[in-house]
């Protein structure tokens, strides 16, 4: 074979190889959930870990990336559920069901995000998921909270404002739908339906910011 020909991990653009890890990094996730290991992930790339951490420096690193990753798409739905042409009691369920069926259609990957492994190899034990999550869920927060200041007047303090119902929003889905995903009590319609109803107070009132998108 020509040698010309090979492509090698050293002769891909950085960005390239990077992408193709964390593809390989999903496939391990959506099998192992929150076990899923650095030796596998490099199993599953066809490369050695030395050069997975190379990439990515260690599990943390690996982790932050997937997140980011995840993080992007979901919030990016979460927009586009906002910016849907409806009522604002659509928009809010709609807003909620995007979130619950992201972590309903790949709860492996929504484990390994947020909770720690039940069993890790020795060397990955002192990795705290909890630790890194928790800015995964400021970044929500903080996203949620942009796009409540640009689209429903609040009021004195609003930007304030709007950050208390982003993150309160955040952790709300979050709680809610980590129990629900665990436990199935009932449909996600009918979780959808609950979480816009305590929602729905002041929400309910408040006008849309003149000139904005609405919401």
């Amino acid at each position: 074979m020509d040698i010309t020909h090979r492509t090698t991990d050293q002769q891909k653009p950085a960005e390239q190889r990077r992408r193709e890890l964390l593809e390989a990094a999903d496939r391990v996730v959506l099998r192992d959930g929150p076990k899923a290991s650095m030796n596998a992930i490099a199993a599953e790339a066809g490369i050695t870990k030395p050069i997975l951490y190379r990439h990515f420096g260690d599990k943390g690193g690996l982790y932050r990336a997937l997140a980011t990753r995840h993080t992007d798409a979901l919030l990016s739905a979460l927009r586009a559920a906002l910016d849907a042409p409806s009522d604002r009691r659509r928009r809010v369920e709609s807003t909620l069901d995007t979130y619950l069926a992201s972590i309903e259609a790949m709860p492996q990957v929504y484990r390994f995000l947020m909770h720690p492994a039940e069993e890790s190899h020795q060397s990955e034990q002192s990795f705290d998921v909890g630790r890194h999550s928790a800015p995964l869920l400021r970044r929500m927060g903080e996203e949620l909270g942009q796009v409540i200041a640009e689209r429903v007047d609040l009021g004195p303090a609003a930007d304030v404002q709007a950050r208390i119902w982003g993150h309160g929003i955040v952790g709300m889905m979050h709680a809610a739908g980590d129990w629900w995903l665990g436990e199935r009590p009932c449909s996600r319609a009918e979780l959808v339906s609950s979480l816009a109803d305590l929602l729905w107070g002041r929400l309910a009132m408040a006008d849309d910011l003149p000139g904005g998108p609405g919401f």
